[in-house]
């Protein structure tokens, strides 16, 4: 293996560790340490505040980037993430003001004091033709400097490095630009009324997915271990959509998104999407899903030991500690000892990455973050 490798030339036998578990772990077998993510998956980062409020803690100076680099070191992370999602030149992105900017989509935001949330929606009560016709941003202007640079940075951490490396997703899914584009109430009218409309914008997304894939794994693909999608399919109750429906109009596009991915890499597929989609999971193994983030345990079909039973030798699970009542309100004895309790019960046979559920936000303490990362890194 890779990891063996590396240990001959640097003579290292620590750092093997590190993907000789992580392939343990998606083949279902039980790793000598558990793989623990921060920063690696695009969701399982922390908010900028919440970057800086650690590095105050810690004693930590410099950036952001540089911040986050020595909490990684700090915590001994496994993985590393490369790549973002790619905004073309020359499409509809511009800066209105300090608080409203246009992405390359066309869809409007203003920030609110904490988030930039969407406020206004180019294709809301588009014709289909109107759909059609709206100028969708160019793959073709990506700069290929782009790809260069996370070439070059992707092959220093393959191969100077053991660390996992996870691809960020270079496109927003399908289903939330729908949303985004036309407004949740219009999109998910259309999915109920007008699936054509639905269909024929799944396909230019998806055929502009393609177009970016095609360049972006061409350059990083064969220096990573694992990549991702996200596509928020549920609120933490239920999904957006019945499974028929999803089978029906989603389905197909992940599906054959995934596969055309699976062309250009040996990386296992990450799929994230927020809250309770366990009545979608077999749908999402079939659409070729290897690794399921966030796993946010709020409902109890979305406990991580039941998911592990239920699914287990099916997919890999990824997250699963409590980021919104139990980090921010726990004791911190109380998280040490629930980390200690989660890492022993997602062990056995692999299935599971460790990390927190979601991004951590603001109103977790310093102290309660560092009292989880140094639990992760002591019981992983």
């Amino acid at each position: 293996m890779l990891g063996q490798a590396y240990a001959r030339i640097t003579g290292n036998f620590y750092l093997v560790m590190k993907r000789d578990n992580f392939y343990d772990i998606v083949n279902f077998k039980t790793p000598e340490r558990l793989i623990f993510d921060l920063f690696g998956c695009p969701l399982s980062g922390m908010a900028l505040e919440t970057v800086v409020k650690l590095g105050d803690f810690l004693g930590f100076t410099g950036d952001a980037a540089a911040l986050i680099s020595k909490i990684l070191e700090y915590y001994d992370v496994d993985t590393r993430g490369i790549g973002y999602i790619f905004a073309p030149p020359d499409s509809h992105r511009r800066r209105i003001s300090e608080t409203v900017n246009i992405d390359e989509w066309g869809v409007t935001y203003k920030y609110t004091g904490l988030y930039w949330d969407i406020v206004g929606n180019p294709l809301r009560d588009a014709s289909l033709e109107e759909m059609k016709t709206y100028p969708f941003p160019d793959p073709d202007k990506i700069p290929q400097a782009e790809f260069d640079a996370l070439r070059i940075q992707a092959k220093e951490l393959y191969e100077n490095t053991d660390y996992v490396i996870c691809a960020s997703h270079p496109t927003y899914g399908i289903f939330e630009l729908g949303c985004w584009m036309c407004g949740f109430d219009d999109f998910l009218y259309r999915m109920a009324a007008e699936p054509e409309f639905v269909h024929c914008f799944f396909e230019r997304v998806l055929d502009y997915q393609k177009k970016v894939s095609e360049r972006y794994y061409y350059a990083v693909g064969e220096y990573i271990h694992y990549t991702s999608s996200g596509d928020d399919f549920a609120t933490q109750s239920s999904t957006f959509m019945s499974k028929d429906m999803f089978d029906g109009l989603i389905a197909p596009y992940l599906k054959e998104r995934i596969a055309f991915t699976k062309k250009l890499s040996n990386a296992k597929f990450l799929h994230h999407s927020c809250g309770n989609v366990e009545s979608l999971i077999p749908s999402l193994i079939d659409c070729g899903v290897d690794i399921l983030n966030p796993v946010q345990p709020v409902t109890a079909e979305m406990v991580p030991s039941y998911l592990k039973k239920k699914y287990a030798g099916k997919i890999v699970f990824h997250g699963g500690y409590d980021t919104q009542n139990a980090l921010p309100n726990n004791a911190p004895a109380q998280i040490d000892e629930e980390v200690k309790e989660f890492a022993v019960s997602v062990k056995s046979n692999g299935g599971f990455i460790l990390a927190a559920a979601h991004n951590i936000q603001s109103d977790v303490s310093a102290e309660n973050i560092d009292v989880f990362l140094s639990a992760a890194k002591k019981y992983k």
